[in-house]
């Protein structure tokens, strides 16, 4: 499902635990570290596809996690021209995203990367908040800070019970 513009609409996760750290996850077979996400199907809103995606790639249930917010809006990135499959109807550019903020509520045993139908993931660490700006592909870096701008800030509400120091110390060498 592409839009008329060229975007294929998406959700991103960023699951944190007590502490205000963040799941960091390996793409299987590569180098490559980013958030859980995954495109939006026809028939889903994105709180649906939030809560699949975050089956298929990380093994845990609605039942496992606090849903502590979303973005307001859409958020987009372009693919760097050589990512972009010139030869495909419709063409796709980027993806528009609404991302989720949520909290762990089990065990991180839990977590398995064997749910969905193709695995994605290899591996997984908890990081600091900010820690993925840096290590993140450089197309997804903008996106990434204006999801974790806009849903950072929910951690600080005092019915949440995250420790907001990794959010707030980083946020300085961020900002």
């Amino acid at each position: 499902m592409i839009d008329s513009k060229g975007y294929r609409p998406n959700v991103g996760i960023i699951l944190c635990n007590d502490e205000g750290r963040v799941f960091w996850a390996k793409r299987k077979g590569a180098n490559s570290w980013q958030f859980p996400q995954g495109g939006i199907d026809g028939d889903e809103d994105p709180e649906t596809a939030m809560y699949r995606e975050l089956w298929e790639e990380t093994g845990l249930c609605a039942e496992h996690v606090q849903l502590l917010g979303r973005t307001r809006y859409w958020l987009r990135y372009k693919l760097p021209d050589r990512y972009i499959r010139k030869n495909s109807t419709p063409l796709c550019i980027g993806q528009k995203q609404i991302w989720f903020i949520l909290r762990l509520m089990t065990d991180e045993s839990n977590v398995r990367f064997d749910c969905g139908h193709k695995q994605e993931f290899d591996n997984w660490k908890w990081v600091e908040y900010w820690y993925p700006l840096k290590d993140v592909v450089y197309f997804k870096r903008r996106v990434y800070r204006k999801a974790m701008d806009e849903l950072g800030a929910l951690l600080i509400a005092n019915d949440v019970g995250v420790n907001t120091e990794s959010y707030l110390s980083g946020r300085l060498a961020f900002g």
